[in-house]
C-alpha cells in the first residue's frame, strides 16, 4: 500500500489541507459536530451517494449516470459480494460461479456464509479474459449436468488478477445470464485504474445499448473506493442495483449490523468528490502515474527475462514465472513462492491461490 500512497496520496492530501472545512477534526469543521454526531439516516447521507454517483459516472467517461437511490452505502467492497449473493439467495442449493482465475477473498468470503461455488472458463495465458457467449453456455450446461443449480455469475472488470478489460463484444455475450434467469455481478472496484487504451466498458453502459436485450433487475454493479481513490482503510463499498428487492433488503441488512460508513467518512468524501475540478484532475493524474510505474515494472522485468500477461488496468500484473519451475507442477510452483518470499522478500500471489489451471502465473502488485 505504500507504492499506491506515493503514487496519488499526495493529491488527497492537499485536497484535505485545501478544504480544511470537509472534517469536523479541524477548527474549521469543528462547528458541524453536533450535526454529525447523531444518528442518520442508514440509506446514507443524500450528498454523499450523491456525490459517490457522479465519481462513478465521472470514472465511466460520463457516458452512463447512476441514480444515487440505486446505490447502497456500506462499509469494504468485500462484503458488498457477500451482501448481493445474501439477498439474491446464493445459498448451497443455489450456487454461484465465477470465471477462472479470480480474486481468492472471494472464496475466503463465501466459505465462511457456507456458500457453495461453481468456478468456469478457462486459463489460456494470453487469450485468458477473451470469452464469449459459447464458453458461458458450455460451463452453465456443465454445472446443469452437474446438478448445480446456478443463480449468479461474478465478474471482475478490469480482471483481478489478470489486470486486463472486458471488450464490448463480450460483455454483450454476457446477455445469455437473460435467457437463464441468472444473475450477472460486475465487480468494477478497479474502474479509474485502466491507464491505456482500450478505454474501460462498464457493463453499466452495455444496458442502455439499443441491441442489448436484458433483465435490468437481474445486473447488479459492485463498487468501492478502496482501490480507484487508494482508500482501503476508509471501508467505503456502494452496491449499484436495479432490484429493488436487493435495494431495500440491503439498507434492512444496514439498519441491523453495524456494516454503515460512518458520517464523519460520508462527509468528507461527499465534499471531496463534489470539487469537480478534484475529480477531474484526480482521474488523470492518477492514470498516468499508474501508466509510468507499470511500464517501469514490466520493462524491468522483461530486462530480466520475465514476460507479464499484457494489461491496461489494476494495480498488479500476472507474470509468468513457468519457466522457472523445476517441472510444471502447483508443487513446484508453491515451492518457487516460498523462495520468492523467504529469499528475494517479494510478496507475490501464486496463480493456483486464484485457480489458475496452468503452474508458473503469479501476481504481483506494482502499486
Amino acid at each position: 500500500w505504500g507504492w499506491r500512497k506515493s503514487l496519488s496520496f499526495d493529491l488527497i492530501q492537499e485536497w484535505v489541507l485545501k478544504n480544511p472545512e470537509a472534517s469536523i477534526c479541524t477548527a474549521q469543521g469543528a462547528k458541524k459536530f453536533k450535526d454529525i454526531a447523531i444518528f442518520q439516516d442508514y440509506h446514507g447521507l443524500p450528498e454523499f451517494r450523491m456525490a459517490v454517483a457522479n465519481f462513478m459516472g465521472k470514472v465511466r467517461g460520463n457516458r452512463v449516470t447512476f441514480n444515487p437511490d440505486r446505490i447502497v452505502m456500506s462499509g469494504g467492497a468485500t462484503g458488498a459480494h457477500e451482501d448481493d449473493c445474501l439477498l439474491l439467495g446464493l445459498i448451497p442449493e443455489r450456487d454461484f460461479w465465477v470465471p477462472v482465475p479470480y480474486y481468492p477473498g472471494f472464496d475466503r468470503r463465501f466459505e465462511m456464509a457456507n456458500w457453495g461455488t461453481a468456478s468456469s472458463s478457462t486459463c489460456e495465458s494470453s487469450t485468458i479474459s477473451r470469452s464469449r457467449e459459447q464458453p458461458w453456455k458450455n460451463a452453465y450446461e456443465k454445472a446443469q449436468k452437474a446438478n448445480i443449480r446456478v443463480k449468479g455469475l461474478i465478474i471482475t472488470n478490469p480482471s483481478n488478477p489478470l489486470g486486463t478489460i472486458l471488450d464490448r463484444e463480450t460483455l454483450k455475450s454476457l446477455g445469455f445470464h437473460h435467457e437463464k434467469n441468472i444473475h450477472l455481478v460486475c465487480d468494477e472496484i478497479y474502474a479509474a485504474t485502466v491507464f491505456t487504451q482500450p478505454r474501460f466498458i462498464s457493463i453499466a453502459e452495455i444496458l442502455e445499448e439499443e441491441d442489448v436485450v436484458c433483465h435490468r433487475d437481474l445486473v447488479h454493479i459492485v463498487y468501492s473506493l478502496s482501490k480507484d481513490m487508494g482508500f482501503p482503510g476508509f471501508r467505503v463499498r456502494n452496491p449499484c442495483t436495479h432490484y429493488n428487492d436487493a435495494v431495500s433488503g440491503l439498507r434492512r441488512e444496514r439498519c441491523r449490523v453495524s456494516g454503515w460508513v460512518s458520517t464523519q467518512t460520508q462527509c468528507l468524501i461527499a465534499s471531496m468528490l463534489s470539487d469537480n475540478e478534484f475529480v477531474d484532475r484526480f482521474i488523470v493524474e492518477s492514470a498516468k502515474r499508474l501508466e509510468a510505474r507499470h511500464t517501469k515494472f514490466t520493462e524491468g522485468l522483461e530486462e530480466q527475462g520475465t514476460t507479464c500477461l499484457k494489461s491496461n488496468g489494476g494495480l498488479f500484473v500476472w507474470m509468468d514465472l513457468h519457466k522457472h519451475l523445476k517441472e510444471q507442477t502447483f508443487e513446484a510452483e508453491m515451492a518457487l513462492w516460498r523462495t520468492i518470499i523467504n529469499i528475494v522478500k517479494l510478496n507475490v500471489s501464486p496463480g493456483c491461490s486464484f485457480h489458475c489451471p496452468q503452474p508458473g502465473w503469479f501476481s504481483v502488485c506494482f502499486a
